[in-house]
């Protein structure tokens, strides 16, 4: 085949191509302290088929916020703690995101406009009271 029929395009961030050595060399860390965080499911690498890890540039920035946080004194379960609540407010954050902009199709559809906020001192409360017989 000839090379321009399948342009090169470069693996994405969570492609898993960096062997051990390479990882740990980009994040700080030893290979062992790799292996460990692995075996602790803290970063969990990539594995081919003969069993060697496998790293991604996201795993690497991974590596390197578990480095700073236990820099910081905060223990393993911590930081594995800290993890999986940033993981979990990447996920929603991106859903919120989904969601307004389907209602903003939504709206645009329909040929409405979104309530707007109002502030408080903005608005006029009216109390009505049910006549005494």
């Amino acid at each position: 085949m000839m090379a321009a029929e399948h342009p090169f395009s470069p693996p994405g961030p969570e492609a898993k191509v960096f062997v051990i050595s390479v990882a740990a060399e980009l994040s700080g860390l030893h290979p062992q302290t790799l292996r460990t965080y692995d075996r602790l499911g803290i970063v969990e690498a990539g594995r081919t088929g003969g069993g060697g890890r496998r790293y991604s540039l996201r795993d690497i920035e991974l590596l390197r916020q578990v480095a700073r946080l236990t820099h910081e004194g905060l223990g393993l379960e911590g930081v594995r703690r800290v993890i999986q609540l940033e993981t979990q407010v990447d996920a929603l954050q991106q859903k919120i995101a989904e969601l307004q902009a389907e209602l903003a199709t939504a709206h645009q559809a329909l040929g409405t406009v979104q309530n707007l906020p109002v502030r408080v001192t903005d608005a006029q409360i009216s109390v009505w009271h049910k006549p005494r017989r």
